[in-house]
């Protein structure tokens, strides 16, 4: 039996990166020679088994032979024969197939501290296209160590390509492409997980509704970057420079969703495509195109909700400054921010990204999430029982009254931008 360290965590630790998770791999060991060791068998489609005191995972070494359609349409085959090569030329990308022996010594048959030095993304082996998974791990890849300098390789690129022009892609379960999605919204650079998707053409087939974005003009005068699928990425970019939260970045994405179903008459302007006084027809296309996305890919309600929330609304608070008391107060209503003040506030950093998600305007203040932070804590600090107690009548709308002290309330404080810090 020789146990080594593989995988991530081989590869974070020559990246000087903290390493969170270690995998193992066994060569030359039965099922029963774990069992006997005290480890736990946890595997169901090949053997893997949890150490008996760290808990970390150890799998037997192993091939895989292609034989159906996706993901899933591999013949796993261990055994004690099966080499440490054999096992890792099996894995994605070079960078991910280095291993450690028991000596701490770097095992590495395809390159992958040299694709690391170079900073590539490179495929192992032809096999690589084999798996419809991969293209959208790349992108993950990409936009986790973008930051470092990585890119991927032209070759990998071409055989992605080719995965994405071979139907493959849609054999794959929509859980397990949201999976990919979250953890490419998730990294450091989120945008770039897209644009790898779109150089590869896996973008239309998984996400039609980003993809149709590009090439979309939006009036030059707001926006100095008028194709509105670049600008998406931009606003989402700046949403991950604000914001870890998945709901935030997906939201970020998708806030101008309906300007893809703007007919070619009405571009660029996109006219009521997110109406300040209200959502009208393009704001509310985009909110029925995120809500079949959201049902498409399983994807959670917490981020359905909110991008549904900011392709209605977005523009009206952008407009917030230009409100009167009244006005302020009915974004409070449209977005239900009294009763969920911790959405609103997610719906203020979209909208601060979606404002700074333009070139040169990226370091720009944006005053109005400040000024509807104040109307809302204004609003929410009116006593109401003290309105119910000078209520004249039952008959009275208390509802109405409510609404009526808020509003005073809000008038009676005035925005002072200078004072809002």
């Amino acid at each position: 039996m020789r146990i080594h360290l593989v995988g991530g965590a081989v590869r974070d630790a020559l990246l000087d990166l903290p390493v969170k998770d270690r995998d193992w791999v066994v060569v030359g060991a039965t099922v029963q020679d774990m069992l006997n060791a005290g480890y736990r068998q946890v595997g169901r489609d090949f053997p893997v088994f949890l150490h008996p005191k760290t808990q970390e995972e150890y799998a037997l070494a192993r091939t895989e032979r292609k034989q159906g359609s996706g993901y899933k349409g591999f013949v796993v085959h261990a055994d004690p024969s099966v080499t440490l090569e054999q096992d890792l030329i099996r894995r994605d990308l070079t960078i991910n197939a280095m291993a450690r022996d028991e000596n701490g010594d770097l095992i590495d048959p395809f390159g992958g501290k040299r694709d690391l030095d170079a900073r590539l993304l490179r495929h192992v082996s032809p096999a690589f296209a084999e798996d419809p998974l991969r293209v959208l791990r790349v992108a993950r890849f990409a936009a986790r160590f973008a930051h470092l300098g990585f890119t991927v390789a032209p070759e990998t690129l071409e055989l992605m390509r080719t995965l994405s022009h071979s139907g493959e892609l849609e054999a794959l379960t929509p859980e397990r492409v949201w999976q990919e999605i979250e953890g490419g919204l998730k990294a450091k650079s989120p945008s770039v997980f897209f644009e790898v998707l779109r150089a590869c053409a896996a973008l239309p087939r998984l996400l039609p509704e980003i993809q149709a974005l590009f090439g979309v003009p939006q009036s030059a005068d707001i926006h100095s970057k008028i194709d509105t699928g670049l600008h998406s990425l931009m606003v989402l970019e700046q949403a991950a420079k604000s914001s870890e939260d998945l709901a935030v970045r997906f939201a970020a994405l998708m806030h101008d969703l309906g300007k893809g179903a703007t007919s070619s008459t009405q571009r660029p302007e996109h006219t009521g495509h997110a109406d300040y006084t209200d959502y009208t027809d393009y704001a509310e296309r985009g909110a029925v195109l995120i809500e079949a996305l959201a049902q498409r890919l399983r994807v959670p309600n917490d981020c359905r909700d909110l991008a549904m929330l900011a392709s209605r609304y977005h523009w009206r608070c952008h407009h917030a400054l230009h409100h009167d008391a009244a006005q302020r107060y009915a974004t409070l209503e449209l977005t239900d921010a009294l009763r969920r003040p911790l959405r609103f506030e997610q719906l203020l950093l979209v909208c601060a990204a979606d404002a700074r998600g333009r070139s040169g305007f990226e370091q720009a203040p944006y005053p109005q999430r400040a000024l509807l932070q104040q109307a809302l804590t204004i609003a929410r600090g009116v006593d109401v029982q003290a309105v119910l107690n000078a209520t004249p009548s039952a008959k009275t709308d208390i509802a109405a009254l409510i609404r009526a002290a808020r509003i005073a309330a809000l008038a009676a404080n005035p925005w002072q931008e200078s004072a809002s810090g």
